[in-house]
């Protein structure tokens, strides 16, 4: 297929300027490989304006009249206020922050158009719905101002889409600007991660089930609805992995037109500096971990860690505490510390970052914060069952890091990375994982790492590697067999714990290759596919 080059993109996201998840580092590493080659200006990001009472870190107001002016006659147009400035990250791209408050006034209207233009059933909507369908909507409309305020009509404009959250815009778009190509990418369908997170077997019987009866039954029939029909009206369809590909066709009856796994850029990744950078952040991590179990750790500890969203079946942060549970009941004469740093409901931290004593009494801290109600968190109530004692003499120590790690926490004061960079391994044991980010991060650090095969980013690597002596352990999990993979995450864990040093350097070097495969210069060719196949669609369309 010959390529056909965009002269605009127009981005969408609810992570624009707003970091809250994964799609976040799918689309602030991508946009410097898209400026070398499209063009700084050329590429114009849309996020929500939800910085009402700080500034967004993350966003930089512009100076330039001429996009301030156009700012202006949007909110005079479409009573829309936007901002427009440059996203701070590589690459400065412009960005566009919407408030889209106006438009709940008009919401009825606007389902109404949709449900008789195409059949997007809102009529069941609830929670975050008509938050993410009126942002959507206004990105599309957004979008449409500007191209035609620039006069760029005849240019070949491409808009793409991330998630339900932004579909309405897609729709928008294909209705009051049809002669804009347009992509709808779902990096998981909302039906499959229901199915995940309500406990019903999703891979065993994944045959069986029907998108549209299953959201009916999960009380989801407005997302599935909106999210199903942008898949089908969009000039490209596109999802970041086999294994979510899969998911789309039997869900949303559709097949992907391409699939676009999730790149990374490693100007994150320290090069002049690293091993100070790693000797401060054990440093820290041993420092931290002695305040909070009460005594001192050995130099040579082996820091095991988890991270992510609180998903705790999804993510399998309950394997992960189960196949820790089987280390401590080991004969290992290693010492270990388990940490799970997932951002919970914390009501406080428990000590100073600067305090120099331990807290409590020994064995009876797991937790660096206070959480609103303790006695329902998942993680501690797991914890406690598995009786976990954190006394000295144990082997495997476990702690909860329950906050999110951006230099504010209070304990570490640092962010995520600078943390990440202090590991010695890393387990992500994921049961629904459309792609996953926090292994390639981790790798990407030289830090070797264990997930599974229903994890997008596990499927691509199993193609090349499958052993944790490679830099990359890959376990096999299914509905029935949460038992064998807790042992065999033990087993590989064990199995690095045994390790010598010379034999760890040459697997960190292995894990850092691996994450060379996945720079974005090496995926980005996927997405100039999905921009070939959308202009071509749509002006086959419009013929």
């Amino acid at each position: 297929m010959k390529t056909i080059k965009p002269d605009y993109i127009f981005e969408a996201s609810w992570e624009v300027c707003n970091r809250v998840g994964g799609i976040y580092t799918v689309l602030s590493t991508k946009a410097k490989t898209l400026i070398n080659t499209y063009g700084q200006d050329n590429l114009i990001f849309l996020g929500p304006d939800v910085w009402t009472k700080v500034e967004s870190p993350y966003f930089l107001p512009s100076k330039d009249k001429k996009l301030n002016i156009w700012a202006k006659q949007v909110e005079e147009d479409t009573q829309l206020k936007v901002r427009v400035g440059r996203w701070d990250i590589p690459g400065k791209p412009l960005a566009i922050l919407i408030n889209f408050d106006s438009l709940y006034a008009q919401k009825n209207e606007i389902y109404s158009d949709f449900w008789n233009s195409f059949g997007v059933d809102s009529l069941h909507a609830y929670g975050d719905y008509d938050e993410s369908s009126m942002f959507g909507f206004a990105c599309g409309l957004v979008v449409k101002h500007f191209i035609d305020y620039q006069r760029i009509e005849d240019k070949n404009n491409i808009a793409l889409f991330n998630e339900w959250m932004t579909a309405f815009g897609a729709l928008y778009l294909k209705k009051y600007a049809p002669n804009v190509a347009t992509i709808f990418t779902t990096h998981a369908t909302s039906i499959g991660r229901s199915i995940a997170g309500n406990n019903k077997p999703l891979y065993g019987q994944f045959f069986a089930y029907n998108g549209d009866q299953m959201a009916a039954e999960l009380n989801m029939e407005a997302k599935h609805s909106v999210e199903k029909c942008a898949a089908h009206v969009c000039d490209c369809f596109t999802t970041v992995s086999d294994i979510t590909a899969k998911e789309c066709k039997q869900l949303l009856d559709k097949q992907p037109d391409v699939v676009t796994p999730n790149g990374f850029e490693d100007d994150f990744v320290p090069t002049d500096n690293f091993n100070k950078k790693r000797t401060e952040a054990r440093k820290s991590l041993k420092g931290i971990a002695e305040k909070v179990l009460g005594y001192k750790l050995g130099n040579d500890v082996l820091f095991v860690g988890t991270s992510g969203r609180y998903e705790f079946k999804n993510k399998g942060i309950d394997v992960f505490i189960d196949s820790m549970d089987l280390i401590a009941k080991s004969n290992t004469k290693k010492e270990i510390v388990a940490l799970l740093a997932i951002p919970a409901y914390t009501s406080e931290y428990r000590f100073s970052s600067k305090q120099k004593d331990s807290i409590g009494e020994e064995g009876k801290i797991y937790a660096t914060h206070r959480l609103y109600y303790e006695d329902q968190d998942k993680i501690l109530n797991s914890i406690k069952w598995h009786q976990f004692s954190n006394k000295k003499e144990d082997n495997l120590k476990i702690i909860f890091i329950p906050s999110y790690l951006e230099k504010n926490d209070g304990i570490f004061n640092k962010t995520y990375y600078d943390i990440l960079i202090g590991f010695d391994l890393t387990v992500f044991p994921s049961y629904y994982e459309p792609w996953g980010y926090t292994p390639l991060e981790s790798v990407a650090f030289g830090i070797p790492t264990i997930t599974t095969d229903l994890s997008g980013f596990g499927q691509w690597v199993s193609k090349k590697t499958e052993n944790i002596t490679t830099g990359v352990g890959i376990v096999h999990r299914t509905d029935e067999n949460y038992h064998e993979v807790a042992e065999n995450i033990a087993e590989m864990v064990l199995q690095f714990a045994e390790k010598s040093d010379a034999e760890v350097e040459k697997i960190r070097a292995k894990a850092s290759k691996t994450a060379q495969k996945a720079l974005w210069k090496n995926f980005i060719k996927y997405y100039e596919k999905a921009f070939t196949i959308a202009l071509k669609n749509n002006k086959q369309n419009r013929i």
